[in-house]
């Protein structure tokens, strides 16, 4: 066994050895893979095995795809058959809402030049003569869809890996991770110990006894999950050709062809945990005892679609363990708290990802970034709260139990909540605020007439579309009060404050006392990793407000550069809370509750001050996301319900009230203004967001090379905002949401990244990226999967020359 690599992958299941293969195909034949038994151990062996490409998430659709093309030139390299077989997939729709997501994926599809379309009830019934198809409103049609071997494609992984050079060690299990001085890694195990770079953390069921000797912890939950294949059915053993699955997830069942059976699994709302404080590790390929009554249920449903089904005996049962993540997707990334520790744990549908996740832990690895946006798999979307026991089980259960149930657009889910409150969540539950989580904080999305209301879901508009309108034409006429401490918040102070924050971000920091800037972080790649606004508060002390989702995210770009001597940097994200108020009376309001100057003159616009209010000390910064007059204000976090009763009680004496988050998204929609995770990431260039002229070159800052090779290049796509016919969303009741496809001349150019209506404009809105397209040209806009014409504009319909903002 190698005692010195450049990477080792710990685990041996599907996902191990797909990382391992990645490796080697980018250029790192010095790896090793560590296995505790054999080869497919844990879940691998007896998965599904389904594999699908479209998913709501583009990025994932588009690794999902790349993982079923793989699969068939994996065998030709190899020699090792991976089972492919792929009859294609029949998804069919019962409900309006499953038929508006599948329209909607099948758009994408279009844009994405997947292959997934819509088919007749005549076309189905041709492509699966078993299925009964009354009830069904759409049946799309993936010709690619299908299922593989488990044990064929791991080892085929391992196979293409072993062959570029990597060495795997099989009965090997870790018994130790210890990190050097120097950053580099000792694997202990009983056949010796190897120094590497980097630690891969693939161990599946174990990815917490593995995380655990590293002294971290990863929020994963194992559950039992079943499904069944039947004796022979003698209408199937009769066909020449293998039948289509079929996805009928209102039913809540998968359903495909195995040998001359049906195989048929189910997640059911009477699911079961497995393993609560650890996963034994002498299991390997045991199976539970079957429980069939608990998902009789979904099965019966399936034998309705199917009723050949009915007749069938059961052959076999599978009755095994999968671990979950709070959220069902994987955790995936460097831990942010240690150098060179890599997380992937936590895969769901691991035969569609597999080489997907492969490839883009192989990318972060070997060149520090992956090509795209993949927070939603990022271990850093989880800060440490999220590692809570009960949290983490009351989330997986309710994942589990709704694995088909549509995510639908600003859908909040209740379940392990509230795990983190500010001091003001009392008062505003009780003035009707309806909750939404953000990095594990509550904070409110509206206010509802009546306390304890919560949303309703759907693609259409919902209960909470009329009075978020209340609140935005309250704050544009008068002013309004929006809760803003889940933003994330840093200090940085010391005689090295400046020259820190100027190596790490691409803007120069302000110079004077009192002045605030806006800033790029600009990413590996060239990309937008963030942005900040940056405030000068003294000669040696700095806060830096940005997105409160991504402070964990952010870490490992605030790392990076080391802090000069006598410098210190924290979070005060916890420490503080904030609100922003905003409105034309916004100044009339606030100067109510403070001898502090507020006037133009003495505050002007992106200034800073410390200054009393309503008795509260704050930071107060003349900034406003909602594109109007408004100040930031944020206080020590005890100080909070303080605030908010002196501001809510100034804020009725002119008509004024709370808002929440919302209705933000709408005025900073009607504003242009992007966000981060939508509008800028990774993917996106500085020229493509407008954020070019924020990127001062004669100077040096963290990626700055990346940064100048892409400046050099013409845009690829451009940051627009569109306007929506009001006939189109009229008839459809529904807005843009993110992630429609933009359409002109029956071609994709592009897709919607934030979308909403526009109340104070009267129109309905929607920020996108588009190619070979300029403002003034007429589109279409795939809302629910259909095309409601548009128009990109030429300038935002809100205050366009900023007059509001900086009055």
């Amino acid at each position: 066994m190698k005692t010195h690599a450049q990477a080792v992958v710990i685990g041996g299941g599907v996902i191990g050895c797909s990382i391992l293969y990645h490796l080697t195909k980018l250029g790192w034949s010095d790896v090793v893979l560590l296995e505790r038994d054999e080869l497919t151990s844990g879940s691998t062996w007896h998965a599904a095995a389904n594999i699908h490409g479209l998913h709501d998430s583009a990025n994932i659709s588009r690794l999902q795809h790349y993982t079923m093309n793989l699969y068939n030139s994996l065998e030709e390299e190899t020699g090792q058959s991976c089972g492919v077989f792929q009859p294609g997939s029949l998804y069919l729709a019962q409900t309006e809402n499953r038929e508006h997501q599948l329209r909607l994926q099948a758009a994408k599809a279009k844009l994405y030049g997947m292959n997934f379309h819509e088919v007749t009830r005549d076309e189905a019934e041709r492509l699966h003569p078993l299925v009964n198809f009354d009830g069904i409103r759409c049946i799309m049609w993936e010709p690619d869809g299908g299922n593989v071997d488990p044990s064929g494609v791991t080892n085929a992984y391992a196979a293409g890996a072993r062959q570029r050079g990597a060495e795997i060690n099989r009965f090997t299990p870790v018994t130790g991770t210890e990190q050097q001085p120097d950053g580099t890694w000792i694997v202990r195990t009983p056949k010796g110990d190897i120094k590497t770079r980097w630690v891969i953390n693939a161990g599946g069921l174990w990815g917490r006894e593995v995380a655990a000797l590293a002294g971290i912890q990863v929020p994963l939950q194992p559950t039992e999950h079943q499904y069944f294949v039947t004796e022979t059915i003698a209408e199937i053993a009769a066909m020449d050709r293998r039948l289509p699955s079929v996805a009928d997830r209102d039913g809540e069942y998968y359903l495909r062809q195995e040998g001359k059976g049906l195989l048929i699994g189910a997640y059911e709302q009477d699911m079961k945990f497995w393993a609560e404080d650890g996963t034994p590790l002498d299991f390997a390929h045991e199976l539970f005892a079957d429980d069939l009554d608990r998902i009789m249920d979904n099965v019966m449903r399936a034998m309705d679609r199917i009723p050949l089904a009915a007749e069938a005996g059961v052959k076999r049962v599978i009755n095994g363990p999968m671990i979950w993540s709070p959220d069902s997707n994987v955790i995936l990334g460097p831990v942010p708290e240690l150098s060179n520790y890599f997380m992937c744990g936590g895969i769901i549908p691991g035969f569609s990802q597999s080489a997907g996740m492969g490839l883009m832990v192989a990318q972060w690895i070997t060149t520090g970034e992956m090509e795209y946006d993949m927070f939603a798999w990022d271990i850093a979307r989880f800060g440490l709260w999220a590692n809570d026991k009960t949290f983490v089980k009351a989330k997986v259960q309710d994942q589990y139990a709704h694995r088909f149930a549509i995510h639908y657009p600003n859908e909040e889910r209740s379940a392990g909540r509230p795990l983190r409150t500010r001091p003001a969540y009392a008062r505003q539950k009780e003035m009707g605020a309806v909750f939404g989580l953000n990095y594990g904080w509550e904070h409110p999305l509206w206010f509802a007439p009546e306390a304890n209301t919560v949303d309703t879901n759907g693609f259409t508009r919902q209960n909470w579309w009329a009075p978020v309108g209340e609140e935005c034409r309250m704050l544009r006429e008068r002013a309004g009060i929006i809760d803003i401490s889940n933003f994330a918040k840093y200090r940085v102070k010391g005689p090295g404050a400046e020259e820190w924050l100027n190596a790490v971000f691409a803007n120069r920091m302000p110079r004077a006392v009192g002045r605030s800037c806006l800033t790029p972080l600009i990413g590996v790649r060239g990309g937008i990793a963030g942005d900040a606004t940056v405030t000068r508060l003294a000669e040696d002390e700095f806060w830096v407000i940005s997105s409160g989702m991504a402070e964990r995210y952010h870490k490992r770009f605030f790392d990076a550069v080391p802090l000069p001597e006598d410098t210190t940097f924290e979070s005060l994200t916890d420490a503080v809370c904030g609100f922003n108020v905003a409105g034309p009376k916004s100044r009339e309001m606030l100067q109510r509750l403070t001898n502090a100057s507020l006037a133009t003159d003495d505050f002007a616009f992106m200034r800073s001050q410390r200054i009393t209010l309503g008795g509260v000390d704050c930071v107060a910064l003349r900034v406003s996301f909602t594109g109007d007059l408004g100040w930031e204000l944020h206080c020590a976090t005890g100080d909070q319900a303080q605030l908010y009763d002196a501001l809510l009680a100034a804020g009725k004496e002119i008509g004024a009230g709370p808002v929440g988050s919302r209705a933000l998204m709408s005025m900073r929609v009607e504003k242009g203004y992007g966000s981060w995770s939508r509008e800028y990431s990774p993917e996106y260039w500085p020229q493509e967001v407008g954020l070019s002229g924020l990127c001062k070159m004669d100077k040096d800052f963290l990626n700055k090379p990346a940064l100048e090779a892409v400046l050099a290049k013409a845009p690829r796509e451009m940051l627009v905002l569109l306007h929506l016919d009001e006939a189109d969303v009229s008839a459809s009741n529904a807005d843009a949401t993110g992630g429609e496809p933009i359409m002109k001349d029956g071609k994709g150019i592009g897709r919607v990244t934030s979308g909403t209506y526009g109340y104070s404009v009267g129109m309905s809105l929607a920020l996108g990226y588009v190619k070979g397209a300029v403002p003034g040209d007429e589109v279409e806009v795939m809302v629910l999967g259909r095309p409601h014409n548009a128009r990109i504009l030429h300038e935002p319909p809100f205050d366009p020359s900023g007059a509001r903002l900086r009055a």
